[in-house]
Formats: C-alpha cells, structure tokens, sequence
C-alpha cells in the first residue's frame, strides 16, 4: 500500500499509534521530535528506501517522533501483521533491519555528542552537509535544497536568528549562495573541514 504526501505534509505524527513499517519510495523526509516546550528537534533525515517507525513499532509503543514530508513523497507502509510477519519468516529481512538499527544507534549517538560539545557554526555546516547527502541527484547536475531557515535550525539545534545569521556568514565566505529558501552548496570540501574541527 502507498500514499502521496505534499511538500509540508504530515506523515506520521508524535504520539501517534504505530500502524505499520514507513518506506520511503520517493522523496525526501525529515524525522523530527517536539520538546516539552513545543521547540522541534530534527532527529535525521530519510531519502528513498529509508524506513521509519520501526522502533515505536517492535516496541509496541505509539511513535516517538513526527515525520513531514521535505519534498514531494510516495511512501510505502507494510501494515502491523504483515511486518511481523515478516519479521519472523524472512531472515534477510530481520538480518537487514537489526543492521539498519545499529546504524541509526551509531548516527544518533554521534549527533548527540556533536550537539553537546561542537559549536554551533560547526554543527550549521554538518547540517547542511546532511541535506547536500540527502538532497544530492544521482547525476552530477547543478543542485540547489529546498529547506526552510526553521528546519535548518532544528537540525542545527539552534534558533532560526542564529542560524540565518551563520548562513550569511558562510554566503559571504563564499560557502553557500541562497535564494529564498533554497540553498546551493559551492564548496563541500570547506564545509567538511569546518564541520569536522572538532571532530
């Protein structure tokens, strides 16, 4: 079974019931998480043949994290008997998601440490580094990524002031260009190492 999401779309949201195993098909997906105080923490970003919702699915519990549609999405969901299913009768499939989690784990505790102990301009380049990875055409053609200077700073973990103001910094260091909210990487190579300072 698949669906259509818009630009801006709900997929899933916090606290909701986990009905099923997420596929990305088509499109790009930001994975997010409210705090106590209604600020959004963007946990990771999904592309094509990404899945989500499987820890709030194998854990029985409703989903831990809210998923919107970056771009225009087809995504596909494997209904709650039929994962299990699944799950228990194919071994290349449990095989491939225990190595998928492990991933993620890894991901996320790297993320984690960065948040606590690099500086913000650090961790604005590590983001849009993300977003060059995720939004990056299998050809090599010219590439601009849609993302709005709120998502930038959830996925930063900062305010959106901070994160403008260290995006025209690095468009005056000749880093990035902007337009609206589009944002075309120029140099990767000087993000990387910026990103990678405290590494």
């Amino acid at each position: 079974m698949h669906q259509s999401y818009r630009k801006g779309q709900v997929i899933f949201e916090q606290g909701s019931r986990a009905v099923g195993l997420y596929c990305v098909f088509q499109g790009k997906v930001k994975i997010s998480k409210l705090s106590a105080d209604g600020k959004e923490q963007i946990i990771r970003l999904a592309r094509e043949g990404d899945v989500l919702c499987y820890r709030s699915l194998m854990m029985g519990q409703v989903c831990t994290t809210a998923a919107t549609a970056l771009t225009d999405c087809v995504v596909c969901l494997i209904p709650r008997p039929d994962f299990f299913s699944l799950l228990e009768q194919n071994s290349q499939f449990s095989n491939s998601l225990l190595r998928l989690m492990a991933r993620n784990l890894g991901e996320a505790e790297e993320r984690l440490l960065h948040t606590a102990y690099k500086p913000v301009r650090e961790r604005l380049a590590e983001a849009l580094l993300l977003l060059y990875q995720a939004f990056q055409p299998a050809t090599d053609v010219p590439f601009s990524i849609p993302v709005s200077r709120e998502d930038l700073a959830a996925l930063t973990g900062t305010t959106k002031e901070t994160a403008s103001r260290l995006l025209s910094e690095f468009r005056d260091e000749g880093l990035v260009a902007t337009q609206g909210s589009r944002i075309t990487v120029l140099s990767q190579p000087r993000l990387t190492q910026l990103a990678s300072l405290y590494n």
